[in-house]
């Protein structure tokens, strides 16, 4: 069976990753978009989750990455993984970038415990292998690793996968948290509502650590 027939890995019934837009995503992201997709409240929020669960130092990996990580100032290595090259050449956090489809090949083009973490930011909404790609960040990180994963009420809705666009924002949290645990191999998963008060966006995050 082939991957694109095996989406969502079983978790949910057939028809739950099926997507507006279903051209390659390559195709989708040949255009750099240098605009950030949460507001300024919720960068902060985020920058503050990442100082509380990433560490300081050592090897990270900022998957579905773009021109921008979030991270606060630290003396670390960022290895970023996207589609769009040029946006990710103008990140100034990563030390170095690739260009790889995760929803193509769920795969991740490193070895066996190469990072100290990772993070996704306001990317899972477009993921349609969740269990194959949250074991592949499972095989790449070392035992006791955090990966965290954010995400707010925006997305590009034609990517967005379907039983994400039918669900509420605590529902995401939910959802996510469900990847985490139907993937097996994580511990202490954690979910917030790291909530903007005001008018700002909000800001959702899950995460765990490697087992």
């Amino acid at each position: 069976m082939s991957a694109e027939r095996q989406r969502g890995d079983g978790l949910f019934p057939p028809g739950a990753y099926d997507r507006d837009d279903e051209e390659p995503d390559d195709r989708f992201y040949t255009m750099p978009r240098k605009v950030v997709h949460i507001d300024d409240g919720a960068i902060a929020a985020l920058g503050r989750l990442y100082a509380e669960v990433l560490p300081a130092g050592g090897r990270l990996l900022d998957l579905m990455s773009s021109w921008r990580s979030h991270l606060p100032p630290g003396a670390r290595e960022v290895i970023g993984l996207g589609l769009n090259a040029e946006e990710m050449a103008d990140n100034p956090q990563l030390a170095k970038s690739i260009v790889h489809d995760v929803n193509r090949d769920p795969r991740l083009p490193f070895a066996a415990g190469e990072f100290d973490g990772a993070m996704c930011a306001v990317s899972i909404q477009y993921v349609t292998h969740p269990l194959r790609l949250f074991r592949e960040l499972q095989r790449v990180l070392r035992p006791g690793a955090p990966f965290v994963v954010s995400f707010s009420n925006r997305c590009f809705p034609t990517k967005a996968v379907a039983v994400w666009l039918g669900s509420t924002d605590s529902q995401h949290r939910l959802l996510v948290r469900s990847y985490f645990e139907a993937a097996g191999g994580w511990t202490g998963v954690k979910d917030e509502d790291r909530l903007v008060y005001g008018n700002g966006d909000p800001l959702y995050a899950v995460w765990g650590r490697r087992a």
